[in-house]
């Protein structure tokens, strides 16, 4: 070790540190000192400096090395460090003896089954073996410890020691698993792999494994009001029924192969005969195979249909009145069209100053816009009404409206609401007044997820995701035992 990097000031840092390294990590602890702690202070030379500190702890244990003290640098000490010599290896590492010094630890007699739970006195071997734990400081600690192997009577056959502490997978602890999947919750997985410096299939693991445990500490639900929609999972049409409870506001189901009959089938061969019964009341849109199957399981349940889907009819329809009579006009009549169309399906009070400017520019120019534009706005009063009289009375009010008014595809709307009256009225009756939006804020975090992943091609993996996306998170000390699959 040359005398340059002895009296730099980095000597006295690595005079700290090998001190605390001497008696700070309990038994069976090992500890692996990152370059990453040194690179903030040398950049590129951080390799170089670790294997001095390791190099200078080293000499310091065989007391060849002086140290000199930052605060008066012409006073020299020798470091006589005679017990840490055996606790340096030649790899840079610096190791506590897996027993006490004060004196040897009782031996373990038994261990347990890690098949059936049994008590065994019997071992077959051991081995030692080497597992991540938690880090600290910028460090990645590892446990070293002996394992068993047993010989279980009542399985009759051999197998390794159950311990609690670890994790499903046996190079994790417990709590380490627990940070990981925490981390997964709001990060991407190449995100933690790289913080944790580990394989992303590894983070995968380890983030399903807390995911099945959220869901087996909530458990299964009897929900009483169900919110059904479809979500898109990747391009040609590819759907999936996602199923949610909204008195709870989370998702319970997520499957299928599509939106058919035999899809919606899935949800309540799953659920059972007894909470199907329990069910009273589903919000879904006007597709029939969802209709049909909830008629033949649950009979019993009132259908509401979503007012945004019923909406977003309507703006479809005003859009096609616009597209219509931008085709219609030509010349300069076009302009106060052209690039309005985000503005005029917005409604009023979310519009900006300029929004606003804009749309009474648009307004004034053109009649027949300004008329659909306002027959818009006036149809969400439909669903402010609590007796159906008085919704039947506005609509009523609302569909004379349209008479002379050569708005075809607003008379195609009103037939359609026609068609599904029942459906649209049963909002108004005050026991069916449920949260229309979570279904459409179940629907946004699944988009947010899928564009945060640029997409799963693991289908379980994006259920687990979205099911589990709206649970709380697990508390530290939530493991009894070790992470099972739910």
């Amino acid at each position: 070790m040359s005398l340059s990097v002895v009296g730099s000031p980095f000597f006295s840092l690595v005079n700290r540190t090998t001190d605390r390294l001497v008696g700070m990590w309990e038994s069976r602890v090992l500890c692996e000192i990152s370059t990453s702690l040194w690179k903030p202070f040398c950049g590129f030379h951080g390799d170089a400096i670790s294997t001095a500190v390791f190099a200078v702890a080293r000499d310091r244990a065989r007391g060849e090395l002086a140290c000199t003290d930052a605060g008066s640098p012409d006073v020299t000490c020798p470091v006589l460090a005679p017990r840490l010599r055996r606790f340096c290896s030649p790899h840079g590492r610096l190791r506590r003896p897996l027993r006490p010094r004060r004196g040897p630890s009782t031996p373990k007699k038994t261990a347990r089954c890690s098949c059936c739970g049994h008590r065994c006195r019997g071992r077959y071997d051991q081995r030692t073996v080497r597992v991540r734990d938690l880090g600290a400081a910028d460090w990645r600690l590892y446990l070293e410890f002996e394992r068993w192997r047993v010989w279980c009577p009542r399985c009759r056959n051999v197998f390794v020691e159950q311990l609690d502490w670890l994790a499903t997978n046996p190079r994790y602890t417990q709590r380490f698993a627990l940070h990981v999947g925490l981390l997964c919750r709001d990060m991407p997985n190449t995100a933690v792999a790289a913080i944790e410096h580990l394989h992303h299939s590894t983070v995968k693991d380890l983030d399903k494994r807390y995911m099945q445990q959220q869901l087996a500490r909530a458990g299964t639900p009897a929900p009483k009001a169900i919110g059904v929609d479809e979500i898109a999972i990747r391009k040609g049409h590819t759907y999936r029924i996602v199923v949610s409870d909204l008195e709870r506001a989370r998702p319970i189901w997520f499957g299928g192969q599509g939106r058919r009959e035999e899809d919606f089938d899935q949800f309540f061969a799953e659920l059972g005969a007894t909470k199907t019964d329990r069910l009273q009341l589903a919000v879904m849109d006007m597709w029939r195979p969802f209709r049909n199957a909830l008629a033949r399981h649950a009979p019993h349940a009132r259908i509401v249909f979503d007012k945004f889907h019923v909406l977003r009819h309507l703006s479809d329809a005003l859009d096609e009145v616009r597209r219509s009579e931008y085709r219609r006009l030509a010349g300069q009549d076009r302009t106060f069209i052209k690039g309005q169309r985000y503005t005029l399906l917005s409604r009023w009070e979310n519009l900006s100053r300029d929004g606003r400017h804009s749309l009474k520019k648009l307004l004034a120019a053109n009649r027949r816009l300004n008329t659909a534009y306002v027959l818009k706005e006036q149809f969400g009063q439909l669903w402010e009404y609590q007796r159906e009289g008085w919704a039947r009375a506005f609509f009523e009010r609302w569909r004379e409206s349209l008479k002379w008014q050569r708005l075809k595809p607003y008379e195609t709307f009103a037939a359609m609401i026609e068609r599904h009256w029942d459906g649209i009225a049963a909002y108004c009756t005050p026991e069916n007044k449920v949260s229309l939006g979570v279904v459409e804020g179940l629907n946004n975090k699944i988009r947010v997820l899928q564009r945060r992943a640029y997409g799963y091609r693991d289908e379980e993996y994006l259920k687990l995701k979205i099911i589990t996306a709206f649970l709380p998170p697990l508390p530290r000390r939530a493991f009894r035992g070790p992470l099972k699959s739910a």
